[in-house]
Parts: structure tokens; sequence; C-alpha cells
């Protein structure tokens, strides 16, 4: 079984951008470089042959260049207290038409819909039930910006989770065009 998701790697300014405002957050557990992205569809976990499947559906998929930015923070909560804190993108609307596309791939080779509302989002920290207030945090940082980056691809990851977290390994690219 392969536990497969499909994401955006932001580019490496992007990525040293929102590690330079990580920290302060008691309980925090922080994204490190690797785990920076932009989902586009969490597949889950699948067979092998699906994810061959996958692989040869997505590299069906067309698309053009694109620009977006970092516009920002937010988090999900659940059960009442903050579970992730994460770095928002703009405009959403060329990342929205993405994901259906990608959406329409996993369902074409046998995967349910993805029934959940899409918000593209770049996660910089989870918490546990002990972690600290984000207040300060989201005081300092809420008002995160970025010059545009272009989107010209985007992959297929599998996800290996251990006790330290999850690790990520591209298993293909696929480029606009």
């Amino acid at each position: 079984m392969h536990r497969l998701f499909v994401a955006i790697r932001p580019p490496i300014a992007i990525r040293r951008t929102l590690h330079a405002c990580m920290g302060g957050i008691i309980g925090a557990r922080w994204q490190d470089d690797e785990q920076l992205h932009i989902t586009l569809r969490f597949v889950g976990e699948i067979e092998r042959h699906c994810a061959n499947d996958l692989a040869a559906a997505l590299s069906e998929i067309h698309f053009h260049p694109f620009d977006i930015a970092l516009a920002g923070l937010g988090q999900f909560d659940r059960k009442g207290r903050v579970d992730t804190l994460w770095a928002g993108v703009q405009p959403r609307e060329p990342l929205t038409q993405l994901h259906q596309r990608v959406d329409r791939a996993c369902v074409s080779v046998g995967l349910p819909p993805d029934e959940r509302a899409y918000l593209p989002h770049i996660t910089l920290a989870r918490f546990g039930r002990l972690a600290g207030s984000t207040a300060d945090f989201m005081t300092r940082h809420g008002g995160l910006t970025s010059a545009p980056f272009t989107v010209d691809g985007f992959a297929l990851f599998e996800s290996h989770l251990s006790h330290e977290g999850a690790a990520y390994h591209m298993m293909d690219r696929y480029s606009a065009g």
C-alpha cells in the first residue's frame, strides 16, 4: 500500500520566508523544509497498481503556468482548540481549477471524489493538546505576504508516517503545458 497525495512544492525563496517566521509557540510541531507544500488532493492508502494508474492519469493533466503569492495566516480548529497553523495563498481560483483536474484524474482511476471544501494553504505547524496560544504569533505574522511565484508543475508524493512525523518522497513530477 502507498499513502499518496498530490501537491505543489513552493520555491526555495518562499520556503525560506515561511521558515523565517516559524517559532515562538509552545508545543507547536513546525514543518521542516521537506514538508512545505500546497496540497491539491490527498489520495490516501492505495495499492501499487492503482498508484501506477494514478500517475499515468496525472500525466494527462494540462494547465498553463500561473502566479500565486503568500497571503496571510489561518488556523484550523478541532474540538475547540487550534489543530493546524497555515499560510494562505492567493489567488485561489487557479489552484482550485488545478485541484478539480487532479480530482477528476483520481476519480478516473476508481478513487472516490474529494467531497471536502478545498482551501489552498501551506501547513506551518501542527498542535497537540498542550499547545500554547497562537494569538501573539498571529499578531506578529498575520500580514504575511510574498512576491508572486510561478506554479509550473505539481507532483505525486508518498507519505511515510513515523513517531517523528511524516516524511515525504516525490514519486513523479508533472509540468504545465
